[in-house]
């Protein structure tokens, strides 16, 4: 790759990224249906490459610190970063959705209590419920496990990084003129975390989600924004671009299906978000930039959050009708039925739910109309997952 003499503009990258919101859609199906093969007996068939799709969520959290350096970047470094705007955009983008899934999940809860159906009550307790609708329930220790909607432990480790934005934001202006040693910095704080897990809990980095998932978000926040600043010093040519791309995500399936160790595809990540950020650069997006696809970029989120509840509900329903435990493995027509109806139900709440509460939000607390902001990532048409 070759990379220009200059030092990288305020502005490296054109406004809007489509095919980065393109590839959330596909990061939010590998984390479904790695939950979904849970659920299946092996025997019907097992694939290793699902199986790795659940580290999806570390490439989200690299895609979060790319597109945060993108849409807040240049206002930092000019001084007119904002704060208290910044938070407000946050808070718009994570808790309309996340509030009315907790609520819904809460009525099942009393539903099934009411109606006498088992369940974990250890899973699903007040001191849990607090916890997530305050999205700190990745933030310590814990003995309970996942609880309540079992993906938004990556919510409360993205909550994490948006509250300790600014110091990010710091670290990545003072080396934005040496984006390598940003990267360097990124990986190094990755692998010491990574030895600090595997001795406290017994497991890679890659592995920690409701037991201090911070920890695993900081690392790799850092290393988004550091493949920004890297992207913005290429010359992206379309040779270049599409060679990038292609290459980088078929070295990253193959690991997949080779099932190497978690921390080296997480690593096969990166080279991704970073070569298919240059498809924008380079005006070849081509079929990633298809209106349908980016729409259902911009649906992830909400597929990601409602699918286990919608999962859930379904085997609970079912365990009751047919009178067997609620742990029973499903069928492929089964599952694809559930998948067909969290779909729906993601559109669903994106549309009647995750829209117009991001807006509602911002125009109530957002600035004035003649006050000078920096642009939000719902202009681009990159909304940050979590993943």
């Amino acid at each position: 790759m070759s990379l220009s003499n200059t030092h990288a503009v305020s502005h490296p990258y054109p406004p809007d990224l489509r095919a980065l919101t393109s590839l959330r859609i596909f990061l939010a199906v590998g984390v479904v249906l790695f939950h979904f093969q849970l659920q299946t007996d092996h025997a019907l068939g097992y694939s290793a490459v699902i199986e790795r799709s659940r580290l999806a969520v570390d490439a989200f959290f690299m895609l979060s610190g790319f597109i945060m350096a993108h849409v807040y970047g240049p206002g930092f470094a000019a001084g007119t970063f904002s704060y208290r705007q910044f938070i407000v955009a946050r808070i718009a983008r994570l808790y309309p959705l996340h509030l009315v899934v907790l609520g819904a999940t809460l009525v099942m809860v009393t539903v099934a209590t009411v109606l006498g159906v088992a369940y974990e009550a250890r899973t699903y307790s007040a001191q849990g419920f607090l916890e997530a609708v305050f999205l700190v329930h990745a933030w310590f220790p814990t003995d309970v496990g996942i609880n309540w909607n079992g993906p938004t432990w990556s919510l409360s480790a993205e909550w994490f990084a948006y509250l300790t934005f600014p110091l990010f934001a710091a670290i990545a202006l003072k080396l934005r003129r040496r984006p390598f040693v940003l990267l360097v910095v990124g990986v190094a704080g990755f692998m010491l975390l990574d030895a600090f897990y595997r001795q406290a809990f017994g497991k890679v980095l890659p592995r920690a989600e409701d037991v201090m998932g911070i920890a695993r978000v900081a690392p790799e926040f850092l290393i988004g924004m550091a493949l920004y600043g890297i992207g913005g010093r290429i010359r992206a040519t379309r040779a270049l671009a599409l060679t990038a791309s292609v290459v980088s995500t078929v070295v990253l399936l193959t690991a997949m299906h080779l099932s190497l160790d978690d921390r080296i595809i997480v690593a096969l990540a990166a080279p991704v978000i970073l070569a298919w950020s240059l498809l924008a650069k380079a005006g070849c997006e081509g079929v990633l930039a298809w209106r349908p696809l980016v729409f259902a970029g911009e649906a992830s989120f909400a597929l990601y959050i409602v699918h286990m509840p919608v999962l859930i509900a379904w085997k609970s329903l079912a365990s009751e009708l047919r009178g067997i435990d609620s742990g029973f493995v499903m069928g492929l027509p089964e599952l694809a039925g559930v998948f067909t109806a969290a779909l729906i139900a993601a559109v669903a709440m994106h549309l009647a739910v995750e829209t117009p509460g991001r807006h509602w939000i911002r125009k109530r607390f957002g600035p004035r109309p003649n006050m000078q902001q920096a642009p939000t990532d719902g202009r681009l048409g990159l909304t940050t997952p979590v993943r």
